[in-house]
């Protein structure tokens, strides 16, 4: 018998357009997770079951290409619409391609984000021509990963220098084996940084306070969550000590605190 997912612990299936699930109060306030480029919401859940003990609704999706959503196919404008169809109401907390959809829905749908967290985003390329490069590249990656399979392309992934020193638990590197090649594909074809248009010009627009968190180890994107502090109205950018990328994996303990200074 697997050891992945692991037994669930009160975790009930929500309905929607994406595969989710909820834990906690349903009277609480809602706060929903979003998982980056390769993971599941699985990868989510240590820290959202923190939330639902303190009496939050808590919300884990998996994004289109991805978990039990692999079969959907959408950019990141038709994502951010079915995010908002599953998490409704509340604080939106996206790592990476799940923050650049969190950004998304935030843009597209305000009136139901209340406050957004981000970790490692960027709301786009600005360039074209450096968005175009991006999109070639994604679409390369995408053939290298039919050329070499799902869990070849995962090593190769996760030993990325932008993880830093990140190794994969045995644990999370099975949870992104339940992945498909194609799903992953199609994800970098579609919801991939070059095929992302812009967001920055639309940034003034949040009104919501945002939160940008990068890991301190991680130069460019720290630098952009500064960026971003800087272009929202009510924005604060943090580095969380000690992490690269994913940050959220590497210090939970320093990310659970952030995060909950979000929803105060």
């Amino acid at each position: 018998m697997s050891d992945w997912p692991p037994p669930a612990i009160g975790w009930r299936p929500h309905s929607g357009p994406l595969a989710a699930e909820q834990l906690g109060d349903h009277h609480g306030t809602r706060i929903s997770f979003v998982h980056g480029f390769t993971q599941t919401r699985n990868s989510w859940k240590p820290i959202a079951e923190r939330f639902a003990a303190q009496g939050f609704l808590v919300t884990v999706v998996d994004l289109p290409g991805h978990g039990e959503s692999a079969h959907v196919r959408a950019d990141l404008r038709r994502t951010a619409d079915m995010l908002a169809a599953v998490c409704g109401t509340g604080i939106y907390v996206g790592y990476s391609l799940g923050g650049r959809a969190c950004l998304h829905a935030a843009v597209m749908y305000p009136h139901l984000v209340t406050s957004l967290v981000t970790i490692g985003a960027n709301p786009g390329i600005d360039d074209d021509g450096d968005r175009a490069e991006r999109r070639l590249a994604d679409d390369a990656l995408a053939a290298h990963l039919y050329d070499i399979g799902l869990e070849a392309f995962l090593r190769e992934w996760t030993a990325l220098p932008l993880f830093g020193r990140y190794q994969p638990t045995a644990e999370d590197f099975a949870d992104r084996m339940t992945n498909t090649v194609d799903g992953l594909a199609t994800s970098l074809r579609l919801a991939g940084s070059g095929a992302q248009g812009s967001l920055w010009p639309r940034l003034r627009e949040l009104n919501m306070p945002v939160l940008a968190l990068a890991g301190e180890l991680d130069p460019k994107f720290a630098a952009i969550a500064d960026q971003i502090a800087d272009a929202v109205p009510n924005g604060r950018a943090r580095l969380i000590p000690a992490a690269a990328h994913a940050a959220h994996l590497q210090q939970q303990e320093a990310t659970v605190a952030l995060i909950a200074s979000a929803t105060r």
